[in-house]
């Protein structure tokens, strides 16, 4: 991002809802420093902070976009990544994924119970971060605001991963299935970083929801993106074989297109290999070319340029948006649409 992200006062800001540790809690919260990126492998400090830090990001840039400091917002953008983090750890639970950012996930190292209480915590300390709100001057009546904003997307999550949880059972998606899924476990958080952040730097209602519509388009485009990579990506980029999803029998987009959209024959035979435990190469090679006579992976394209141009679209009507910030959020959707290219 072409703006000057202070990473270093976000961690400081992440920090500072943590209490003084007494000496028989450290290993606890070596857990959580180690997940967040602030201890190495063998629980040693070090410096950064982990993951790209899109939430707190954007939360920053639609401060400034409506005339903010970034200052202004920090103990919101600690928040709003604490809960993301939050989602990571319980997401690594679930999937059985034992790898997070190159190192082993928190429940692969110490356990699923260990893994479910750090989690926990990270949520807690994101509201005893949204509380700094109150310290820095914030009107009660906006402060409350912002937590109940962000509360309703936090639950919005969890009914995301239970439509994931239970997508994964089902050989009936719709795209609309799929795409409401997407909604609510990855692009409301933000719609609700670009919204609250606009908010917290003194925007208008009207700015805010232009920025949480523009956010909101963002991660659809992004997941739709993402499951483009996730079967045709170039494992150089990706860090992952090609057609992993696949391997993986993920239900992402572009196998509901197939789903909803291959003639009769494929979809049933899809189907069966869908249901096939650890398809060989051979099986993953017949989904591929179902796909490929569906036209699944131009839908699925298409829906990335589709939602990357409604992000722009909202951009273009939040008033009085610096130029250099509205260049910044307008190549990000932008971006979305040539990296499936």
């Amino acid at each position: 991002m072409m703006y000057d992200f202070d990473l270093s006062a976000l961690r400081d800001a992440m920090r500072a809802p943590f209490p003084s540790i007494a000496p028989q809690l450290e290993p606890f919260y070596a857990m959580l420093e180690y997940h967040l990126g602030w201890r190495d492998e063998r629980l040693q400090p070090q410096f950064g902070a982990a993951g790209k830090l899109v939430r707190p990001r954007l939360c920053t840039l639609a401060c400034l976009a409506v005339g903010g400091q970034a200052e202004q917002v920090r103990p919101l953008a600690a928040a709003l990544q604490l809960l993301h983090e939050m989602t990571l750890v319980h997401d690594d639970i679930q999937d059985r994924s034992e790898q997070r950012r190159g190192r082993s996930t928190v429940w692969r190292r110490w356990g699923d119970a260990q893994a479910i209480n750090v989690g926990d915590a990270l949520l807690i300390l994101g509201q005893m971060a949204l509380e700094r709100l109150m310290a820095a001057g914030y009107p009660p009546k906006l402060v409350l605001d912002i937590i109940r904003a962000i509360n309703q997307t936090a639950l919005a999550i969890c009914e995301g991963q239970y439509l994931d949880l239970a997508f994964e059972e089902r050989l009936d998606l719709t795209e609309a299935d799929y795409l409401a899924m997407v909604e609510r476990k990855t692009a409301r958080l933000l719609g609700i970083s670009l919204r609250t952040g606009a908010l917290a730097g003194g925007g208008s209602h009207d700015a805010a929801t232009r920025l949480e519509e523009y956010g909101i388009a963002l991660g659809l485009a992004y997941q739709a993106q993402d499951d483009v990579l996730g079967i045709w990506g170039d494992p150089v980029v990706t860090g992952k074989p090609v057609a992993d999803d696949l391997y993986r029998r993920k239900k992402s987009l572009p196998v509901v297109h197939a789903l909803s959209h291959a003639v009769p024959e494929d979809r049933e035979h899809l189907r069966t290999l869908l249901t096939t435990p650890e398809p060989a190469d051979a099986h993953v090679q017949e989904m591929l070319d179902i796909l490929a006579r569906a036209g699944s992976r131009a839908a699925t394209e298409q829906t990335v340029s589709r939602y990357s141009r409604l992000a722009c679209d909202a951009l273009a009507k939040v008033p009085q948006c610096p130029p250099a910030v509205r260049e910044e959020l307008q190549t990000l959707a932008m971006a979305l649409k040539l990296r499936t290219s």
